[in-house]
């Protein structure tokens, strides 16, 4: 798949911005949604996407919309790291399938990491429990400035 395809609405992340598909909620405001990742490499493992923009990946992504959608990436990295004391955090994103991208729009992932730990691959640990994702997104929300 090419890195500048056209962009699909219909994607998951797109579905998710409508209401169409649920998730658990981390913080929104008016340039991003962060959520809990429904398949976590680790606990804690969230995601956070732009909203109002057709941005497959982080190449598409409007420059003028950069800065403050990067702004809400550290906001909840700060956030995760405050909520969940680990010992590093991995920021990471994909662009193209050939990269490992997945979901076709702009998201970042912030996987909370802890010395010793292996890290799952992505839905090989099979899709969390959703009481204990929101229980993740509780302490992560509090933290949020």
């Amino acid at each position: 798949m090419t890195l500048h395809a056209p962009y699909d609405p219909d994607n998951i992340f797109a579905k998710i911005l409508r209401g169409d598909m649920p998730s658990v909620k981390v913080y929104e405001d008016d340039v991003a949604l962060a959520f809990m990742d429904v398949f976590p490499q680790t606990e804690g493992h969230t995601l956070v996407i732009p909203k109002d923009v057709e941005a497959r990946n982080f190449l598409d992504m409007p420059t003028a919309k950069l800065g403050p959608f990067m702004d809400r990436v550290q906001r909840v990295a700060q956030a995760v790291e405050a909520a969940l004391s680990p010992d590093g955090i991995v920021l990471t994103q994909f662009n193209g399938a050939p990269a490992g991208q997945t979901v076709f729009h702009l998201h970042f992932h912030i996987i909370p990491r802890r010395e010793g730990e292996i890290l799952k691959g992505h839905a090989q640990g099979g899709m969390a429990d959703l009481d204990k994702l929101e229980q993740i997104a509780k302490k992560i929300r509090a933290q949020v400035s």
